[in-house]
């Protein structure tokens, strides 16, 4: 028997080892089914189905609310630090969070969220568009 709640193992455990704030949203987001459940087999082992569910949900929506609180200059170095995780660019991990977008939305009945998150990508998207490549001095 284990002494911690689901939704503290996952935060102490799984989502600690995920680097990065938009990364954990783009994780969490690959458990949902499409049925708008969730899928861990190891919180489900250990904890149960609807435990693990309840626990997923959670902090689904605790990432996400942390996204939409964050100021997007931080976000934008955040993009940095969980694209590098996956060995990816910037600009090509969140062109495949925008196409993830259903799944990065613990509840996809919450509009507000929903445009909200939309906007947070398409400045994240733009920036890294825009972005100039650093140019060598000349001495």
């Amino acid at each position: 028997m284990t002494l911690k709640s689901a939704l503290q193992d996952l935060r102490e455990t799984t989502l600690s080892a995920v680097a990065g704030l938009l990364a954990k949203l783009a994780y969490l987001g690959s458990l949902r089914r499409r049925d708008g459940g969730y899928r861990h087999w190891g919180l489900a082992l250990v904890y149960g189905e609807d435990s693990s569910d309840r626990a997923l949900k959670a902090a689904h929506t605790e990432v996400l609310s942390r996204v939409l609180r964050t100021p997007i200059s931080e976000l934008e170095e955040d993009l940095h630090e969980s694209s590098q995780a996956g060995q990816e660019t910037a600009g090509t991990y969140v062109a495949g969070m925008q196409e993830q977008f259903n799944q990065l939305l613990p509840s996809p009945q919450d509009a507000v969220a929903a445009r909200h998150l939309n906007s947070v990508l398409v400045a994240l998207s733009t920036l890294e568009k825009n972005r100039k490549p650093a140019t060598p001095s000349v001495s």
